[in-house]
């Protein structure tokens, strides 16, 4: 074999291991631009994407060749910090000193953890996870013979991280008003001049007023902006650092050696003032993109009532129930668990789920979702999911990893970020020595060169696309509508063409039977013989025949499915048939004179069955209907409205098929078309230069879904679908699919529009501060608001809701 063939070999089994860890102290597009690069240079890392709004670091990497260990080394080399992430787990089997050092040692061992410590008396283990993924922490202490568990809970985790932010903004404001409350003074000058006052304070005291603003409320920019020069790289932090140190130093150097010229004291502490100003709004502002996820983070409830084995009522934290416990919910407690309801029935409010506004209905043998509202009965409730299974922590999770992708535009905004403060101090030593040479002074020179330093804005260029991207899929989740990531988004803003597969996405999927005509025997026993061949199979057309009938089954021997044309069985002996036309051609049983009869049932919507026994003939046909959903004709309309082309791919019959989709309003139906014959649709559809989107939600539409543009999941199907599917929706209503689409291109112009005014911002402004038109507390200003303006925009999108 050759030897590039044999790498390629290797390279493709590579199995690379992800971490997403956090980072501290980005400030700018340079910032993250900065780590990616860095990350880039490690062997064994294959991917690393790094998202400034979400403050994370998202790495695929061959663990043969980098460690955790290493990515966060890397990280930390680059003059930013990588919190530490505590992962609790609870121990079973401990008993004494030493099982606690065997625990320890083997949780030591696993890459990326920096810290660990058993406690045997609560039998618990706090690891301080450098990028260690819990799943290999569990899995080390199992080979030590313990049992390990995770202990997870969304709710304390949302309430740590709102009060982290709590105190930061705190701390933020504080900084604010005390640099405010000494640059005041420094304003002093102007307000007098404008009133027809002499007065000013003494020029020691605006040395000491602005040092104190400089080297105190403006610290916090000097540590990002040392680490960044010591990495070789620059950032927003040293933008401000170059501009206000420069103007703070001459004149402090006016004022020590007694030179009587200008100061420009007011200029660098206005500049710190209201940068810093503008950073608390710009984290407010960041703060309210989180919304979505925090608002979810709340939904569990604190405590569960479980069961006792001697039936008594004991309320448990709800992080510690256990699958297979059941729970008793009163009316208007929030559903702690994932699980089914075995007593009582109620309606449940599963809006800020699956953003359904009214409560659903719900009985024995019905699925209820942790994070809902019981409305009006007391239920008792089996666990199924719990923990990080459940659906609640796998929203969060599905909106978190969104929220870290990036969209394909920022490959081209990360390539700018990357040279744009080094493009920045040239232009502002140009624009110096420009000054200079045309004969107005180093003065003015430095002057307009400091202006240029700090009004130039990297941080809205890094800012516009993740902020809109963390809104837009948050406004989407709350909705109902789950967006993996953020390519998703950018190719569902340019589909044109959305293809459904009829059954469970525009129809409900519950087939009935509505007629039933013997050719020989009666109906009686036409429906049982059908009904019996159909027990071994799981299809709706099945289920339809098994509802309907009332004898009991009889043994079935030799079952087989032909995908897309029926079954087939032996009952006392007898082969039986039953399926569709094509089925019984190939069987060579004869339909033709019983056309005229079956295909009026067909033209009403209907799908029309065939049954038949070898060497006896066609026994007769039975006619089952499906209803489309009361929300599929709006649907449509929606879809049209946004000029999308919608189809209609089905297996049914063309007859059956036509008189649905006309019903709703679909001008293209493909029909007769076999489950493995769904992509094959799609990609025709591609070829003819369609941008499609597909819209299903079974095992078979996995292949379509993944052919698509972008694939849709019905939230009410398969995992398949949904594990393949871009976008999941949580609720079975095809209206939805139309809010989808919309969504993806409000999010995506709100991208262009942030990205557009980052760029505009930047091309106007620094030839404005070059040429002496601002002055640095203007541009101080200016570049403060950049960013609040772009957030700001982004938050705009909080206000998208799907158009009824």
């Amino acid at each position: 074999m050759p030897t590039g063939a044999a790498t390629t070999a290797s390279q493709s089994t590579t199995e690379f291991a992800h971490i997403t860890l956090p980072v501290e102290g980005m400030t700018c597009a340079s910032c993250s631009a900065r780590i990616e690069r860095q990350l880039a240079k490690l062997g064994g890392v294959e991917k690393a994407t790094v998202n400034l709004a979400a403050e994370t670091a998202d790495v695929a990497f061959d663990p043969d060749q980098v460690s955790a260990a290493a990515i966060k080394t890397a990280i930390e080399k680059t003059g930013f910090s990588v919190p530490e992430t505590v992962i609790e787990l609870s121990i079973e089997g401990m008993t004494c000193a030493s099982c606690v050092a065997r625990v320890e040692k083997a949780v030591a061992k696993v890459a990326g953890v920096d810290a660990v410590s058993v406690n045997l008396a609560d039998e618990t283990a706090r690891v301080q996870a450098g990028g260690a993924r819990a799943a290999d922490i569990v899995r080390a202490i199992e080979k030590t013979g313990f049992v390990a568990e995770v202990i997870e809970d969304i709710q304390v985790f949302g309430a740590e991280d709102d009060r982290k932010d709590a105190q930061r903004l705190e701390r933020d404001i504080v900084n604010v008003a005390f640099a405010a409350a000494l640059t005041a003074p420094l304003w002093a000058e102007m307000v007098a001049m404008m009133t027809g006052l002499d007065w000013s304070p003494s020029r020691m005291t605006q040395l000491i007023l602005a040092s104190a603003v400089q080297f105190g409320a403006g610290w916090r920019f000097y540590g990002p902006a040392w680490k960044a020069l010591r990495a070789l790289s620059g950032n927003m932090d040293l933008l401000v650092v170059l501009g206000t140190t420069a103007a703070w130093s001459l004149s402090a150097y006016r004022v020590i050696t007694g030179d009587g010229g200008h100061l420009y004291f007011e200029a660098s502490a206005t500049v710190i003032t209201l940068i810093l100003f503008g950073r608390f709004l710009e984290s407010r502002a960041k703060r309210g993109t989180t919304g979505a996820i925090r608002a979810l983070m709340k939904l569990r409830p604190e405590t569960a009532r479980v069961v006792s084995s001697d039936g008594a009522e004991v309320e448990v934290p709800a992080r510690a129930v256990q699958r297979g416990d059941v729970v008793v919910i009163r009316p208007g407690e929030k559903v702690p668990v994932d699980g089914e309801i075995i007593d009582g029935a109620t309606a449940m409010d599963e809006s800020l789920l699956t953003g359904e506004s009214l409560p659903v209905a719900k009985q024995p043998g019905d699925l209820v979702t942790g994070g809902a509202i019981n409305a009006d009965g007391m239920v008792s409730v089996k666990a199924t999911r719990v923990g990080q299974d459940s659906t609640l922590s796998q929203i969060v999770r599905l909106i978190q990893n969104a929220q870290a992708s990036k969209a394909p535009v920022q490959k081209l905004v990360d390539k700018i970020a990357a040279v744009f403060v080094p493009l920045v101090v040239a232009f502002a030593l140009i624009t110096w020595g420009a000054w200079f040479l045309v004969g107005y002074g180093w003065e003015v020179g430095l002057i307009n060169a400091v202006t240029v330093l700090v009004i130039a804005c990297p941080c809205a260029l890094g800012l516009a696309t993740p902020t809109a991207i963390m809104v837009g899929t948050g406004v989407a989740a709350k909705h109902g509508i789950l967006i993996k990531d953020a390519g998703a988004l950018e190719r569902a803003r340019n589909v044109d063409t959305v293809v459904f597969d009829k059954t469970g996405t525009l129809s409900e999927g519950r087939l009935s039977l509505r007629n039933v005509h013997p050719l020989k025997g009666n109906e009686k026993e036409l429906l049982r013989l059908s009904a019996n061949v159909q027990h071994g199979s799981e299809h709706p057309i099945a289920r339809a025949l098994l509802d309907a009938v009332e004898e009991p089954l009889l043994p079935l021997k030799g079952f087989k499915a032909h995908p897309g044309r029926g079954v087939e069985g032996v009952l006392d002996g007898c082969k039986i048939l039953v399926g569709n036309r094509a089925l019984m051609a190939e069987a060579g049983f004869a339909i033709d004179p019983q056309e005229d009869t079956a295909r009026p049932l067909e033209r009403a919507g209907n799908t029309v069955v065939w049954t038949a026994v070898q060497d006896q003939g066609v026994l007769g046909y039975l006619a089952v209907g499906d209803t489309p959903r009361p929300s599929a004709k709006s649907a449509i309309t929606g879809l049209k409205a946004l000029d999308i082309h919608p189809v209609m791919l089905t297996g049914d019959n063309a007859r059956t098929a036509h008189s649905m989709a006309g019903a709703l309003g679909i001008s293209h139906v493909i029909s007769e078309v076999l489950p493995e014959g769904k992509a094959g649709e799609v990609e025709r559809l591609q070829r003819d230069g369609c941008v499609v989107a597909m819209v299903g939600d079974g095992v078979n539409d996995a292949p379509a879904l993944a052919q698509a543009e972008v694939g849709i999941a019905m939230g009410t199907g398969t995992d398949v679908a949904m594990h393949t599917a871009q976008i999941t929706l949580m609720r079975g209503d095809p209206a939805l699919v139309a809010g989808a689409l919309d969504v993806s291109r409000a999010t995506v112009a709100k991208i262009r529009q942030n990205l557009f005014w980052a760029f505009i911002y930047n091309i106007i402004a620094l030839p404005l501060a070059a040429g002496g038109v601002l002055s640095p507390a203007i541009a101080g200003a200016a570049m403060a608001m950049s960013s609040v303006s772009v957030v700001t925009n982004s938050l705009l999108l909080k206000r998208w809701a799907p158009k009824e």
